[in-house]
C-alpha cells in the first residue's frame, strides 16, 4: 500500500515518491514496509525522516547504503487523491535504525553576523544583545526588554554607542541594520539580527512573552496592537522627529524654517488628537487606560512603541502647555505609564553611558 505522509502537499497537485527496499526485506516479502519519501524542487517540504533541501537529497544517508537501482522504482504522476493519507503512526513507517529519533534542527539565517571591525563586546556576545542608545527609539527595546525581565527573567547583554560620531554608518554596523540607525537586537542563538523598533518589539513578544503578558492571543486584540503600533510608527514619530529637527537642530535662519516647523507641528498635533479621540472614548462611549485590548484596554507594546515619543512633547520647545491642554486623556495615559517600575529602569541610568561606561562601544566624542 502507498501512503501519503502529512509532509505531502496538497496544492502542488501531483507527486513523485520514491520507495527504497531494505536488504532485511528482501526474503521477507510478506512483511515488506514500504517508506515514502516525498520529493520536490521545493525546499519547504521534506519526508518524515528529514527536510529536502533539493531533488535528489531526500533518502536518508543510511538507506543510500543500501539502496541500489534494481531496489528502488519511481512512482511518478500520482495524483495525491490516490494516496490514503496515513495521519498517526508515522513512526512505526520509519526505518528501524531512525525511529523515535528527534531530529528537530534550530534554523539559523547567517553564519557570520560581525566583521573584524565589530567591537568585541558585541561579537562575543551570547544570546539576546541590545545596540542602543537611549533615544525615543532606543528606549522601546529597553523598556520592553526590562518588562520581561521583570515576568520572565529574561536575559540580554547590551552595548551603548555614541549616533553624534555616527559610529551607526560604519561598516560592522550596516551588516547588522543596512538603515544604520539604532536599536539593533541581534539574537546569537539564531545569528538573526533585527532591525526597527516596531519589529523589534514584535520579535521579542514572539520570543519570550509566551503567556502574552504585553501582546494579546486573541486574533482581534492582536489586530488593535499592530494598528495603533503601526499608527505611530507610520504617522506619529516621523512628524514628531521632524518638529525636533526643524526647531532644535536644523541649521538655518528660522525665516526659512516657517514652513517646515509649522507644518510638522500642526501634524504632530493631528497625530496627539487621533489617539487623544481613542483614549477618550468619544465614538465608542469607553474611555480608555491603554491603546489596545477590550474595555479600557491593556497595557502592551502598542503603549511601549508610542510612550518614549509622546512623553518627550516639550524636548523641541515648540509645543507648548497650552497647546497640550486639548489632551487631557492623552496626559492620564503618559503618567500612567510612567510610573511603572520596568518604564523607570528602561529610560533611566541602566542605559545612560556616562553612569555605564563599561556598555560604552565604539568611536566616543
Amino acid at each position: 500500500m502507498w501512503y501519503k505522509t502529512p509532509h505531502t502537499a496538497p496544492h502542488l497537485g501531483r507527486s513523485s515518491f520514491q520507495v527504497y527496499l531494505h536488504p532485511i526485506y528482501r526474503k521477507q516479502p510478506t512483511q515488506l514496509q514500504l517508506q515514502p519519501i516525498f520529493r520536490s524542487s521545493n525546499a519547504n517540504f521534506g519526508h518524515p525522516i528529514r527536510q529536502c533541501r533539493s531533488i535528489g537529497n531526500c533518502i536518508h544517508p543510511k538507506a543510500a547504503r543500501f539502496t541500489s537501482a534494481a531496489e528502488t522504482r519511481i512512482v511518478s504522476n500520482t495524483r495525491n487523491s490516490e494516496i490514503p493519507t496515513l495521519s498517526s503512526s508515522i513512526n512505526r513507517l520509519r526505518p528501524f535504525w531512525v525511529q523515535s529519533r528527534s531530529l528537530t534542527v534550530v534554523p539559523k539565517m547567517s553564519s557570520n553576523l560581525y566583521t573584524d571591525e565589530t567591537p568585541e563586546a558585541i561579537k562575543s556576545s551570547k544570546g539576546l544583545h541590545l545596540i542602543t542608545q537611549s533615544t525615543p527609539n532606543g528606549q522601546k527595546v529597553q523598556i520592553l526588554l526590562e518588562e520581561l525581565k521583570a515576568v520572565y527573567g529574561t536575559k540580554w547583554g547590551t552595548s551603548i554607542i555614541n549616533i553624534g560620531t555616527n559610529e551607526q554608518k560604519k561598516d560592522w554596523f550596516l551588516k547588522l541594520n543596512p538603515n544604520g540607525r539604532i536599536p539593533v537586537i541581534i539574537d546569537n542563538d539564531k545569528s538573526f539580527s533585527v532591525m526597527e523598533t516596531s519589529a523589534e518589539l514584535l520579535y521579542l513578544v514572539d520570543r519570550e512573552d509566551k503567556d502574552h503578558h504585553f501582546d494579546f492571543a486573541d486574533p482581534l486584540e492582536k489586530s488593535q496592537l499592530l494598528q495603533w503600533l503601526y499608527f505611530w510608527h507610520g504617522s506619529g514619530a516621523p512628524y514628531q522627529g521632524q518638529v525636533n529637527h526643524f526647531f532644535k537642530f536644523a541649521p538655518a535662519p528660522p525665516d526659512q524654517l516657517q514652513y517646515a516647523q509649522t507644518r510638522f507641528k500642526n501634524e504632530t498635533l493631528r497625530v496627539f488628537g487621533v489617539i487623544e479621540i481613542h483614549l477618550s472614548g468619544k465614538y465608542t462611549g469607553q474611555p480608555r487606560e491603554y491603546l489596545a485590548g477590550n474595555g479600557s484596554g491593556k497595557y502592551s507594546i502598542a503603549d511601549i512603541g508610542t510612550w518614549p515619543w509622546i512623553k518627550g512633547w516639550n524636548f523641541s520647545g515648540a509645543i507648548s502647555e497650552e497647546d497640550m491642554e486639548a489632551f487631557p486623556h492623552l496626559l492620564k495615559w503618559i503618567d500612567r505609564i510612567a510610573e511603572r517600575p520596568a518604564v523607570k529602569l528602561g529610560t533611566g541610568d541602566n542605559y545612560n553611558a556616562a553612569k555605564r561606561p563599561e556598555l560604552y562601544v565604539g568611536e566616543k566624542r
